[in-house]
C-alpha cells in the first residue's frame, strides 16, 4: 500500500501563499492530485498531474492561482497556492490514482489531509 502524507498547511491572510507537499512512502509514477473539503461541503477536486508531469488539470475556481507539480525522484507532489482567498479554506487531501481518468472519481490512495485556513 502507498502512504501519502501532506504537509505545509496553516493559517495565512488573504492574498498570501502556501506550498503544500505530499510525500509518498514508496517510489511511484501514479497520477496524483489534490482534493479539498470545507466543513459541511462535499470533497471536491482541485488539481491533478499525470505520472510524468506533462498534463495538468485544475478546477475552474483555482486555475491561475494554484499550480501542481511533482518530483518523482523525491516521491513528492506539490501544490503551490498563491493569491489565496477565504473560500480556499478547507482540509486539503493528496490522492493517487491508478489511471489519470479514474483519479477524480476513484483515487486508489488518500493522505490524511492538511488544514488550510485563509483569513480576510
Amino acid at each position: 500500500q502507498v502512504q501519502l502524507v501532506e504537509s505545509g498547511g496553516g493559517l495565512v491572510q488573504a492574498g498570501g501563499s502556501l506550498r503544500l507537499t505530499c510525500a509518498a512512502s514508496v517510489r511511484t509514477f501514479y497520477p496524483m492530485g489534490w482534493f479539498r473539503q470545507a466543513p459541511g461541503k462535499e470533497r471536491e477536486f482541485v488539481a491533478a498531474i499525470n505520472s510524468v508531469g506533462g498534463r495538468f488539470d485544475y478546477v475552474d475556481s483555482v486555475e491561475g492561482r494554484i499550480t501542481i507539480s511533482r518530483d518523482n525522484a523525491r516521491n513528492t507532489v506539490y501544490l503551490q497556492m498563491n493569491s489565496l482567498i477565504p473560500e480556499d479554506t478547507a482540509v486539503y487531501y493528496c490522492a493517487a490514482g491508478l489511471a489519470y481518468t479514474s483519479l477524480l472519481n476513484k483515487p486508489a490512495y488518500w493522505g490524511q489531509g492538511t488544514q488550510v485556513t485563509v483569513s480576510s
